[in-house]
């Protein structure tokens, strides 16, 4: 009788980076993959120890994969920008797996890749090296809350855009003005989450930078 085909871990990640392009973390488990490839939960066990560090995998390939080739040039704001850029288009191609790298991190290569340019970026600049980590930390936390945030938004059906589209238009423009009369004020100007996010993304994280730079000796 002929075995069940033992699966690599590289197809296991696969099969389950496709999974989560049409579902999400919190329905993703180890046994819909497992019955995805035609096997048992407890084979795909031998390569990842819990779920957890599974979904931890799946982000650490796009991690990868954004780090590929990528070679910035420019001044230290300009390297961590081109991360942070490229890092948001990489997620933005599978955004279900932003949530859960902002969740639950990653811990691989393409961590490893993305930790030492920004580290690199920063030690270019005039912050002296005992600053260097608590920055770093800062621009991460920034930068995986924007691209989370973004994710939210991208996994959105049209039909669910246009509903909270329209949500967003009746709470705004009809909005009481004697208890909201700052809402009502601006109401024809505030924009919805979901417009202009690249540029929204590049300004905030451009203030971030300035406010380091602001503090170098």
């Amino acid at each position: 009788m002929t075995g069940r085909r033992r699966w690599s871990t590289e197809e296991i990640l696969d099969t389950a980076a496709e999974l989560l392009r049409t579902s999400d973390a919190e329905s993703f488990s180890v046994r819909k993959l497992a019955a995805a490839l035609g096997t048992d939960s407890s084979s795909l066990y031998r390569h990842f120890r819990n779920k957890t560090e599974l979904l931890r995998a799946v982000a650490d390939r796009i991690l990868l994969t954004a780090m590929d080739d990528f070679h910035p040039e420019g001044d230290w704001k300009q390297r961590v920008t081109a991360l942070a850029m490229r890092l948001r288009e990489a997620f933005g191609e599978q955004p279900q797996l932003a949530g859960v790298w902002g969740r639950f991190g990653s811990g691989g290569t393409g961590s490893r890749l993305v930790m030492e340019e920004l580290l690199q970026a920063l030690r270019t600049s005039d912050l002296p090296d005992e600053e260097v980590p608590a920055r770093y930390h800062r621009i991460v936390i920034l930068v995986a809350a924007l691209i989370a945030s973004e994710a939210g938004i991208g996994t959105l059906t049209p039909k669910e855009y246009e509903q909270g589209m329209e949500q967003f238009r009746v709470a705004v423009l009809g909005a009481d003005p004697e208890r909201f009369p700052a809402l009502s004020h601006f109401a024809r100007d505030i924009r919805p989450l979901g417009v202009d996010r690249r540029a929204a993304f590049e300004e905030i994280l451009a203030a971030q930078l300035a406010h380091i730079e602001a503090q170098m000796p």
